[in-house]
């Protein structure tokens, strides 16, 4: 794969129809309740996480990017990827309105876990450490405003 991972850009794409459609439905269903020093700083990584993901699952950086080892790696890589995706569109659909703990776990850990996945699949370093900020941050996060609502 080149510079430009053209997979990559449709998974991001698929999973940001479901969070633009949220936000234009629930204008307010982006407020964070959670509001502490705790809240603030996880929201910054997040932010630093998310941004890294996206802009890594797209681009290959020369040097931190070393590719599928096998042509089966890169299957397995689109298989489970677009399974993942299937499974968190259905998750927004299912509880589009419903502010549950089980929403907010299940919307943050599998984008966690499609970017930690497609990271050390495609062994793409920048990914894994901005999906290692991601995951934790973006997960606490989001279980933190559950619990709050």
């Amino acid at each position: 794969m080149d510079f430009l991972n053209p997979f990559g850009l449709i998974f991001i794409i698929l999973i940001m129809i479901p969070n633009l459609v949220f936000a234009l439905k629930c204008k307010e269903g982006f407020e964070n309740p959670w509001k502490s020093k705790m809240a603030k700083i996880l929201e910054i990584f997040e932010q630093i996480g998310r941004y890294g993901c996206f802009a890594f699952m797209i681009f290959n950086i020369p040097g931190t990017y070393f590719g599928f080892p096998a042509n089966s790696a890169f299957s397995i890589y689109l298989i489970v990827n677009f399974i993942l995706i299937f499974a968190y569109c259905l998750i927004w659909i299912i509880c589009f309105r419903k502010n549950s703990l089980f929403r907010a776990i299940s919307l943050s850990v599998i984008p966690s876990i499609i970017f930690l996945f497609s990271g050390f699949l495609s062994r793409n370093l920048l990914l894994i450490a901005s999906a290692l900020i991601f995951a934790p941050s973006h997960i606490g996060l989001s279980v933190g405003n559950a619990k709050q609502s």
